[in-house]
């Protein structure tokens, strides 16, 4: 006898005609995605989103998603005469009949969202297999990173009101208690919700926080009372303003207040919170310093200024690696993630790995260079333990000793515009050295012409150097960051050119290291913050200033 349950072409059914994941993208920022999220949407074949989610979803899907334009149909289009467009919930179902795997991304959670519940039904009805991911929702997360918890040791009910549909009876409920009352509203609205509350009992002078674009670095914060916010809002020139329809958080009890605020505000009182930051260099080299920004609150934007390019004759290349393999070398001194980066693609079209380093000792310039190294396999044998240059390399470098060294050969692959203190000193050492080219940098095309603007004209907070290469490239292909831009260099040679391109030098960093570079420049925005707030004044970023007095470089 069989067992009870689907039969097998039940199941071929529903597996032809796709799957549904509803998914909710969190309130904002792309790092509230769940790990369930972000596996889904690997396995998406279509991702339907509003445009306000598809970005901050689109990077975890494949590159061949199809990701068809969200337009929802409303009567007055209708009425008009406008052609009909299709809607999530046709898109959706559409999609899934072609067997494909569907996912459904929203704003915030999918369980507060009423459009997302009316497309799980359409599905249900068609008996059409989905799933639901939650995600962070909006009236959870954003008080969270505007510092306003919703709950303390005592406990306190809390209330959720979406100031679009709620009734006279929610209003009245909500008012008559002492509930915290987390409210969905739009900027331009937040004064009439407050009057509802004030009219219902609520006190006037009751706390009142209001976050637009929150988790994002674009949010913005004001503290208020019920009968304040309308007056708050207009003497910080937020209203009247065509953007009056963008939707806002509001929360409102005693844990709004502005001290208890003042003191949980761990988000915006990020020391780079909202700056943008010019990161000029490679993408693939510019990945970790952007990340170790973003958690300083900045917005990095990256523009690379060099482009890598084989040798114009690799031969010599060829030669070495070859001879890498059959013991020509004792060392091999990487000076850069490039030089990494070439070497390892040229093991791969050998049909080599890591293991072709066995018994050469390897040297890497600096940290950076050294985990590309161990992302190749290789644990380099010497890194410089001061200074990371050719310089500091050298001065720990052992001399060639023929009786404990059975080969003076070093292998240096480099770019063609090094510098040749490395082959000098290593020389000067006893060292017989191949110096090879492994690869070629050339200017990079200029970067579009908004950002070309935004670079001459202020647009940028701050800008990081990381070599002279990045500030001659920079000025030649985008022009010369305006006088508000705060400059940051990585060492005395880079601010020297810099200085040589008529640029003042605002932040030097205490060691030739891209992280200490970053971490310089959060430390100098930290001391900017500071100064404005014991000044009484408003916290800015420097691209909201005017251009005024020079400031002086700052060494940390």
């Amino acid at each position: 006898m069989s067992p009870t349950g689907p039969a097998a072409s039940d199941f071929q059914a529903l597996s032809a005609q796709g799957h549904v994941t509803f998914l909710g993208a969190g309130p904002g920022d792309p790092g509230l995605l769940t790990l369930r999220a972000v596996e889904a949407l690997a396995s998406a074949d279509v991702l339907v989103a509003e445009p306000d989610v598809l970005g901050v979803v689109r990077c975890h899907a494949r590159a061949s998603v199809s990701t068809p334009e969200l337009t929802v149909v409303d009567a007055q289009s209708a009425a008009a005469g406008v052609p009909v467009l299709r809607d999530a919930a046709n898109l959706v179902m559409e999609a899934v009949r072609g067997g494909r795997r569907v996912v459904r991304a929203v704003s915030g959670d999918p369980g507060l969202d009423g459009n997302a519940g009316a497309e799980m039904l359409a599905c249900a009805a068609a008996g059409i297999p989905f799933e639901v991911v939650p995600g962070v929702a909006n009236v959870v997360g954003v008080p969270a990173y505007a510092g306003v918890p919703l709950r303390d040791a005592q406990g306190a009910d809390v209330r959720f009101v979406d100031a679009r549909t709620a009734s006279d009876r929610c209003w009245t409920e909500v008012g008559a208690s002492d509930a915290t009352a987390v409210i969905s509203t739009t900027l331009d609205s937040v004064a009439a919700a407050a009057g509802e509350l004030v009219s219902a009992g609520r006190k006037p002078d009751t706390p009142l926080t209001v976050t637009v674009a929150g988790t994002t670095t674009r949010q913005r914060t004001w503290t208020a009372t019920l009968g304040t916010i309308a007056q708050v809002l207009k003497q910080a020139k937020v209203l009247p303003s065509p953007e009056g329809h963008r939707p806002v958080i509001a929360v409102v009890g005693e844990r709004s207040s502005a001290a208890q605020r003042d003191q949980l505000a761990w988000f915006e009182s990020k020391p780079l919170f909202g700056w943008k930051v010019l990161v000029p260099r490679t993408k693939e080299q510019s990945a970790s310093l952007s990340d170790q920004l973003r958690s300083y609150g900045a917005v990095p934007h990256e523009v690379p200024t060099i482009a890598v390019e084989p040798p114009r004759t690799p031969q010599q290349m060829e030669r070495a690696v070859k001879g890498l393999v059959t013991g020509r070398y004792e060392w091999i001194a990487f000076t850069s993630v490039n030089a990494v980066k070439a070497v390892r693609e040229k093991f791969e079209e050998y049909g080599l790995d890591a293991r072709a380093f066995a018994g050469i000792k390897v040297a890497a310039v600096g940290e950076q260079t050294a985990a590309a190294l161990v992302d190749f396999g290789v644990k380099p044998d010497l890194v410089p333990s001061g200074e990371q240059s050719a310089a500091g390399l050298l001065e720990d470098w052992p001399p060639y000793d023929p009786v404990f060294d059975p080969i003076d050969r070093v292998f240096l692959p480099r770019a063609d515009i090094a510098t040749e203190t490395l082959v000098a000193g290593l020389i000067e050492l006893g060292w017989e050295v191949d110096d090879v080219t492994a690869y070629r940098t050339v200017r990079a095309s200029p970067p579009p012409a908004d950002t070309r603007e935004a670079i001459k004209g202020g647009g940028f907070d701050a800008v990081l150097f990381t070599s002279s290469s990045t500030v001659r490239n920079l000025v030649g292909i985008a022009g010369k960051p305006h006088n508000v831009t705060v400059i940051a260099c990585i060492g005395p040679a880079t601010a020297k050119t810099a200085e040589e391109h008529g640029l003042r030098v605002d932040v030097l960093s205490p060691e030739p290291s891209v992280h200490k570079l970053a971490a310089a420049l959060a430390e100098f925005g930290a001391r900017r913050r500071e100064a404005a707030k014991e000044a009484g004044d408003p916290v800015t970023r420097p691209s909201e200033r005017r251009p005024g007095a020079r400031r002086r470089r700052t060494t940390t």
